[in-house]
């Protein structure tokens, strides 16, 4: 049987949009998982550096790497922008998205061409290559998460 015959159309959508809204925007990240985000980043990041710092290799050849944490980092938080600009209806630019999205293949691709030629171990390649994504993954979870609480403080903010 159907019950919502006597229901309008329009009345219907606007109840799944506000259903909607809830289900995307209403869902406040716990501190625990901003606080594993935060450890998952300094964890790879300091891992990563400290791996630099003890390996027996050039300085200009720590250098590159540590420029390509930079990179990825500072690439990755760009697309988790864009992507989430876009969500919340903020003009991005497609050059803007594609250029995110290329610095980021990018950086990771550079990594593996370094890795690849360097004179290393298998297993401080491996390192490097997991410290590297743990770094990257965990700086847009903690890009989300800064995103996620801001939006939905000023969302409370403004029904106040």
């Amino acid at each position: 049987m159907n019950y919502e015959t006597t229901v309008s159309m329009d009345e219907k959508s606007r109840k799944k949009e506000t259903i909607k809204e809830i289900e995307v925007y209403d869902q406040k990240p716990t501190s625990a998982f901003i606080g594993a985000s935060w450890t998952a980043l300094l964890i790879g990041m300091t891992s990563y550096c400290i791996g630099l710092w003890n390996a027996e290799m050039l300085l200009n050849e720590k250098g590159y790497y540590f420029t390509i944490l930079l990179f990825g980092l500072f690439s990755v938080i760009s697309v988790q922008k864009a992507v989430r600009d876009k969500m919340e209806n903020i003009p991005v630019t497609d050059i803007y998205y594609s250029i995110s999205w290329f610095t980021t293949i990018a950086s990771i691709v550079l990594l593996i061409i370094g890795l690849w030629n360097a004179d290393l171990l298998l297993s401080e390649k491996g390192f490097y290559g997991m410290s590297f994504l743990l770094s990257l993954f965990a700086a847009i979870a903690v890009q989300k998460n800064t995103r996620d609480v801001q939006y939905i403080d000023r969302m409370s903010n403004e029904e106040k």
